[in-house]
């Protein structure tokens, strides 16, 4: 294009004797040079720059309306070579040609006129070739550059004080292109609460409203104070509003200007579907990819808080908002592990779990809040919209995840979906972290139990016992303060170990006797035997203050033989919150060797054993983890079912309606209809058919909600033959050979009759499509044994073209599909999967490329 004009121009000067011309744009009200004949870059420049000063820019304004002053003088200064600047206007077009000359007669100025009409003609196809996308360039991609250069083409014909440009999502229309006023920028309005809106929608057509008229107070927006004339545009596809144009102005838009805009907007409409179709095709797919690059990079996470700073990182991207939490309360319910944002680094920390924000939500399910909502009490300073989503496994909440966004309403039902999937994934990658913590931690403790006993097994001095004993506590540790007291037959005092950095200091300002005269929480546990494990020592009245020493947390613990105490173990920590039960158990766990040497050294053995099984637990735990990465496997696949259960539910609400709307017609219609009427065996048809898909979405609800089946005793064989009623004629038409071996009295098993029919259904469609040549299908019952357990198993075995042993692993997985081309949604076997494990059964699958495949059912008896 630039070239083309090029060419003009300079044609256009040798005919003129003109110094130079260029064709000038405006864009935002700066003028700019577009292309240019003889004038050089810097000069373009100047011309530019004069261009800008008031005066020129005045009677540039009169020669766009087409006044007839079309020549002024150029300042000396100016450095244009030229005496006179002319202007030709493109009409109603905020475009023009600027020729620079000495004189211009009468006959060239018409020849610039004439040159101007065309280069008109060439722009306005140039403009209406630019509403539709251009892929190669990828602007279907860039949503708002598309948008704001069609808006910029309504703002070309009106020449308006200020426009938007909004697309429609849901009940509101989100502006997201704006010229000249930026305070409507990312605003959403509401069609059903404003009545301009509702009206627009309702009628399909253009709204006019004027600042004399009463429905001027209704606008959707606030405009300037010098606006007299508002303008709304839909843009419409079908019978559907998909988005609007609006646009102000001081003066009323002329008939010609509104022709032109009316025109405009039904020629964008379809381009704006497609721009918006691509750019919510861009997003899926970049959430898909989030999500499959989120399962790949968290699933490598070692423990919890790796797992919590991945999560915060794709979060973040995929969400746009750093204002992300996870709070993980502890197994005794007592404590919260809380990862946060705070000032833009990760952090964590744990506290009571007591009177915590997330206390309500532990039990409920996902929630979308806004700032309007009354229960919405955001934990960052600005936030106006959140998202809570539970993090269950095995049916128990074992944590919460919390985004919120300084946007208002910046979560939609489809970031709901995806954040249940991403939830049910993180749930159990924190639970078998936790466990793997909780064992590790445990196993570590142990550990280092077992050092401490060795050191102190064959000692027979219990003042050197206890002492030794609190060293190894505070060097294992790390604790503040360890003091170990062993009470001693033949003496009143008891003898007294002090280790940690205040040891010696909490020694030196205690006597004896308060350890044993009931005084604190040791004197507690020394008189009742009881264990005590203190998070907050300011909340606990037992409490008794050491001066010099601020202690946090406290943990103390009995030496018992029997019922009889023999003394106690005591660590103290500056911080709240510092122990857990592991810690617990691990000095439990010494209290108990202790109280073995106190009691006989002769009892070695005894002690032997007890170190043997502490062995055999951290065996117990490594298998547990083993179990646990199987178990993880498993919740994979679930939450892919249940990615497709949501799908199910959503598919069958949007046909339940229409369906129900054409049985209730078509029952109308036969009551009026006389019993000999010729088309009344077509219209029951049509309600037989109708009722038939109704039941097909009721059973598609069925599988989504996951609720109570109804069940009882059926003959599977029955069912079968049921199957084979409705696909017979299907399987001669293949050119496939039916061989049926039925086990006689088969015993009967308690399942959904109609889910099992589906089940079969499936197998047996999929069977015949993978051979489409013919050839030989066989159906099979037969009772047999597995896992000490009767069973009732199915084979549908055909000699098709079989599966690939890659596939294998993968064909019950959602939307895989081997079929290709060949219309295969995916679906079929894992819904099929999702029964049969909903009924306590399993499905396996023998094949091989070119030699066929058989899938075995098995249901227990």
């Amino acid at each position: 294009m630039i070239k083309n004009l090029e060419a003009h121009l300079r044609e256009t000067c040798k005919l003129t004797d003109a110094s130079w011309a260029v064709f000038a744009d405006r864009e935002k009200g700066c003028w700019f040079v577009e292309a240019a004949h003889s004038l050089p870059k810097f000069k373009q420049n100047v011309l530019v720059k004069y261009l800008a000063q008031e005066e020129t820019s005045k009677w540039l304004e009169s020669a766009l309306h087409g006044d007839d002053i079309q020549f002024i003088n150029l300042p000396e200064n100016t450095k244009l070579e030229a005496l006179r600047l002319y202007a030709f206007p493109l009409i109603e077009q905020s475009q023009l040609i600027l020729v620079g000359a000495n004189h211009q007669n009468a006959n060239e100025r018409q020849t610039w006129k004439i040159v101007a009409g065309l280069m008109q003609s060439q722009e306005a196809e140039l403009v209406a070739e630019n509403f539709l996308p251009d892929l190669q360039t990828e602007m279907a991609y860039d949503m708002p550059s598309a948008l704001d250069r069609i808006l910029s083409n309504f703002v070309r014909v009106a020449k308006p004080q200020g426009a938007w440009l909004a697309i429609r999502s849901g009940d509101m229309l989100e502006v997201t292109a704006q010229w000249n006023d930026s305070r409507v920028a990312g605003l959403s309005l509401s069609i059903e609460s404003n009545k301009i809106l509702r009206r627009l929608n309702r009628t399909l057509a253009d709204l006019a409203v004027a600042n004399n008229q009463p429905e001027w107070q209704d606008l959707p927006h606030q405009v300037r104070k010098s606006t007299s004339n508002w303008i709304c545009f839909p843009f419409v596809i079908g019978q559907r509003l998909i988005g609007a144009i609006a646009l102000w102005g001081q003066d009323e838009f002329l008939p010609q200007e509104l022709k032109k805009l009316r025109r405009l907007a039904k020629q964008v409409s379809q381009s704006v579907e497609v721009i918006v179709t691509f750019n919510e095709l861009t997003r899926h797919l970049g959430r898909l990819a989030m999500l499959n690059d989120f399962t790949l990079t968290i699933s490598s996470a070692q423990n919890i808080d790796q797992i919590a700073r991945r999560m915060f990182g794709h979060l973040a991207r995929s969400f746009n908002t750093e204002l992300i939490g996870l709070y993980i309360p502890s197994m005794d319910g007592r404590l919260v592990r809380e990862f946060r944002n705070r000032e833009g680094k990760f952090s964590s920390q744990t506290t009571s779990l007591a009177g915590h924000h997330v206390l309500p939500f532990l039990k409920g399910r996902i929630l979308r809040l806004s700032e309007s909502a009354p229960d919405f009490k955001p934990v960052y300073a600005g936030a106006r919209s959140g998202l809570i989503v539970p993090l269950r496994y095995r049916r128990q909440t074992i944590g919460l995840l919390e985004l919120e966004s300084t946007r208002p309403d910046a979560f939609s039902q489809y970031d709901e979906h995806l954040m249940v999937v991403i939830a049910s994934h993180v749930a159990g990658l924190i639970e078998y972290s936790r466990l793997r913590e909780e064992a590790e931690a445990r196993a570590r403790n142990l550990g280092l139990i077992h050092e401490v006993v060795q050191q102190v097994i064959l000692l027979n001095d219990k003042k050197e016992v206890a002492q030794i004993t609190a060293d190894l506590l505070s060097q294992y540790f790390a604790y503040e303060l360890a003091v170990v007291m062993l009470v001693s037959e033949d003496t009143e005092s008891p003898f007294l170990g002090f280790g940690g950095s205040q040891g010696q200091e909490v020694q030196n300002k205690l006597k004896m006797e308060e350890f044993t005269n009931g005084g604190g929480i040791t004197g507690h546990v020394f008189l009742t035997g009881e264990n005590v494990l203190v998070n907050d020592t300011l909340l606990d009245k037992r409490y008794k203050v050491v001066p010099g020493w601020d202690a946090g947390s406290e943990m103390c613990v009995a030496l018992k033989d029997g019922d009889r105490v023999l003394g106690f173990i005591d660590v103290e920590s500056s911080l709240r919150n510092a122990f857990s039960n592991n810690d617990l158990l691990a000095i439990e766990s010494l209290a108990g060797v202790l109280a073995t040497v106190v009691t006989a050294a002769n009892q070695y053995e005894r002690l032997q054993e007890t170190i043997r099984q502490l062995r055999a637990s951290q065996v117990e735990s490594r298998l547990r983890l083993v179990a646990q990465q199987e178990a993880e496997s498993k919740l994979v696949q679930a939450a892919k079912l249940a990615a497709v259960g949501e799908m199910a539910a959503g598919i069958a609400h949007e046909l339940n309606n229409p369906l129900t709307t054409v049985a209730g017609f078509t029952e109308l219609i036969l009551d009026e209809m006389n019993k000999d009427a010729p088309h009344r065996a077509d219209i029951e048809m049509v309600l037989h058919e109708a009722l038939r898909a109704r039941g097909v979405v009721r059973r598609l609800l069925d599988f989504a909600r996951q609720g109570e089946r109804t069940r009882a005793r059926s003959d599977l064989n029955q069912i079968i033959d049921d199957v084979l009623a409705l696909t017979t004629h299907f399987i001669h038409t293949n050119g496939v050979q039916l061989e049926i071996k039925f086990q006689e009295e088969l015993p009967w098993v308690s399942v959904d009759s109609n889910q099992m029919k589906q089940v079969f259904l499936n197998l047996i469609h999929n069977a015949i499509q993978a051979m489409p040549a013919g050839g030989s299908l066989q159906i099979k019952t037969e009772t047999r044994k597995k896992d000490n357990r009767e069973w009732v198993t199915v084979a549908i075995k055909d000699s098709g073209i079989g599966i690939d042993s890659n596939d294998v692993e993968r064909i019950f997985e959602p939307f895989f599909t081997t079929k290709g081309n060949r219309g295969g949604t995916g679906l079929g076997l894992s819904v099929t999967y999702g029964i049969i494990t909903d009924h306590g059964g399993t499905i396996e699958v023998e094949s091989r490329p070119g030699e066929g495949s058989c899938f075995i059912v098995w249901l227990p008896t």
